[in-house]
Order: C-alpha cells, then structure tokens, then sequence
C-alpha cells in the first residue's frame, strides 16, 4: 500500500462455556456489522466453541460453508470490511478436524483459510486432536499483505520470518491466550513486528473456558515494536488507525533483512 490511514477493529469477544455457541454467533455478528468505519475487523481463535473447550470440539466441528461462515461472510458483506473472521473448528470430510482461519473480503467471499501449523498442548487437546495445517498464508488486499497465523504460531519465528519472504506487512494474529502467560503474549507480539518490521495485530479472548482463565490484552504493534493500543482483560472492541506505508518506510531507514545469512537459499555456484 503506497500511503493512507487504515483503521482496524480487533473484537476482544468473551468466551464461555455458559453461553451456546449460535448465540455466540450472533453477537460476534453484530459486533462486526457495527464495526462499519473500519477496514480492517479481527475475530479471536476459536470464539464459537472455546480454544480450551476440547470436549466440544468434535461435535461442534462445522466445515467452511457452516453456520460460523455464513454469519460472518454476511456480517463483513454488511459493514463493507475486510474481515478476519478468527478461527473455527473445521470439519474435513476426508481428513481430522482443524483449527482454520478465515478471512471474508469486504463483499463477504472468503478469500483466504489457514489452517493453524503449531498445535498447542503437547501430549494433549489441540496437539492431539486436531491436525496440523501446512500452508503459509499471504492474503494481498488493497490495505496490504497479511500474514496469517495463530496463537501458539507466535512461539514459532521461523513462521513469521517464511511469512515476511511471502510479503507479509500486516501480520494477524488470533488467540485463545490464557492469562497465565499474558507476559509472554505481549512479549512475543513485540518480538515478532521488530524481527519481520510489521505490523502485528494480535486479537485474543476474554472471559474463561475450558476452565481457563483469558488473558485478553489485545493489542497491536508497529514496525519498531511500539505498542499503538492495548486492550485490558475484559470484553471490549479495540480500533487503531494506522499507516501501512510505515512498514516500508522502516525496512528503508533499517534495511537489517539485507544482512540475512541463515535461512535463506544458498547462492547457486556455477562451473
């Protein structure tokens, strides 16, 4: 993007286990459609069933055209937005289930899935259960390259670093982070817009499901690792505007991608 403010809504939904996940849907829904001076609007992880909600997963699994797809295609149709949509419990009907992100275009087609690489829990819940997505996502719109990753993606930066060769600027990221690890949240946020020079827009969840506790604290950093707005542990709509054209204008004053020497293809020597 050659210049110009774009504004992004990162919707810090609650979560429980309380409220049943079609009326979940529609409150996610209209938040969105309300959301119609921004450009740019950001769901969490997993909001319809819960990040920590393992034992509803399984039945609550919708494939891309479910009830969670429709509800948003319409709500970023509505608002006239790109929407980042968060993640939902994909149902493959030839394979296991995934954590799939999506990602509606402003006339409510969805553009871009990503199905999450980095499954957390170990030994157990995501890591188990689900599978692993293998595709790098790159989504080129007119307010610039996003990154797509998810949650525990961000302990990976070799992911995000894959992401900046594919051109990412703006780096999305959704969450189910609980409050126990906020620090490291907020942490590797900042690390991963310093490393790639990017923005990062990291949207997580309040409330608690699963029996654990959110951390909330949404929040979205600069290319220099500024933190432009924070979100506190409550449910609440943040909007930051921004310029894009700052990603380029930074790589420019600190070119220090040029002096990569690892993870880069060797030269191609020649007889």
């Amino acid at each position: 993007m050659d210049g110009g403010s774009v504004r992004a809504s990162l919707i810090q939904l609650a979560v429980s286990d309380h409220e049943p996940p079609a009326e979940r849907r529609a409150r996610a829904a209209a938040l969105v459609r309300a959301q119609d001076t921004s450009d740019l609007v950001i769901l969490p992880e997993l909001w319809p069933l819960g990040g920590f909600a393992y034992d509803a997963w399984s039945d609550g699994a919708e494939p891309l055209d479910g009830p969670t797809a429709e509800a948003m295609s319409a709500a970023a149709k509505a608002a006239g937005v790109w929407l980042h949509a968060g993640s939902i419990v994909e149902r493959d009907p030839d394979g296991p289930i995934y954590n799939t992100s999506l990602l509606f275009a402003p006339d409510g087609e969805l553009a871009h899935t990503y199905r999450k690489i980095h499954r957390f829990g170990f030994d157990s819940g995501e890591a188990v259960v689900m599978g692993a997505g293998q595709e790098i996502v790159a989504a080129t719109t007119e307010l610039g390259t996003l990154g797509l990753a998810t949650c525990y993606d961000l302990r990976f930066p070799e992911l995000f670093r894959a992401l900046l060769d594919a051109g990412a600027e703006l780096l999305v990221v959704p969450a189910a982070w609980p409050e126990r690890r906020r620090e490291h949240w907020t942490l590797l946020a900042r690390a991963r817009a310093v490393e790639e020079q990017a923005f990062v827009l990291a949207c997580n969840t309040a409330g608690t499901h699963g029996g654990v506790e959110q951390a909330g604290h949404s929040i979205v950093v600069d290319p220099w690792g500024r933190v432009l707005a924070e979100a506190g542990s409550g449910e609440e709509v943040l909007t930051v505007d921004f310029d894009p054209a700052e990603v380029a204008k930074a790589r420019v004053e600190f070119p220090v991608h040029r002096d990569r020497l690892l993870g880069i293809p060797a030269p191609v020597q020649r007889a």
